[in-house]
């Protein structure tokens, strides 16, 4: 199985990379196309902001090619969030695979805490990378922004308000958690989407 991690100007790229050496998949780390092109499942993982990550996406023309993949790509975080059509973050237009807008938390009341940062739980699982994984399963977040529930939502969390927690479309799966840092939980989903 040849797994390839998108090498760009975004954090968490190797805590990425150990987790799938857990599962014993060694990953290719590459921005190189043809690599990337050739891979059986590419994961699209990241910390970052929005407005200069898209930059460097399209000054690397890996915005045309991740728009164009074939195989089951994962977004990770702003992996997710990159995947969308609009982010608030930076008033930046996204890749547009998901058509949905990704906002700002706004805080309602003393104890909403911006970033959302923490464990939460998952509900309303709707696809097979959730296979042997419960409602109510906790995962590990970090996140300003969100992407609200729409037609590709396949899990949602509530924090200040429900939110799509991970998405999929044709062959792209997205997750706003971290499953690389979601213990057993997080690796079952990670190895869900290595078995898609």
């Amino acid at each position: 199985m040849n797994i390839a991690i998108i090498k760009y100007n975004a954090g968490n790229i190797y805590s990425v990379e150990y987790a799938l050496k857990r599962l014993g998949i060694e990953p290719v780390i590459t921005f190189d196309k043809e690599l990337l092109q050739k891979a059986d499942k590419i994961i699209f993982p990241g910390q970052g902001e929005a407005t200069q990550t898209m930059q460097y996406l399209k000054t690397h023309r890996l915005d045309e090619l991740i728009v164009n993949l074939k195989q089951p790509v994962l977004g990770i975080c702003i992996g997710m969030q990159l995947l969308c059509r609009f982010s608030e973050e930076g008033n930046s237009n996204c890749l547009g695979i998901f058509d949905a807008p990704v906002l700002k938390f706004q805080p309602e009341k003393q104890a909403d805490k911006i970033p959302h940062t923490g464990w939460n739980t998952l509900t309303q699982l709707k696809s097979r990378l959730y296979k042997g994984i419960q409602e109510e399963e906790y995962v590990y977040f970090v996140h300003s922004y969100y992407v609200p529930p729409n037609d590709c939502t396949i899990a949602q969390t509530n924090y200040i308000q429900p939110f799509s927690a991970s998405m999929q479309k044709d062959n792209f799966y997205a997750v706003q958690f971290h499953p690389e840092k979601s213990g057993s939980v997080g690796e079952k989903i990670l190895k869900n989407f290595i078995e898609i």
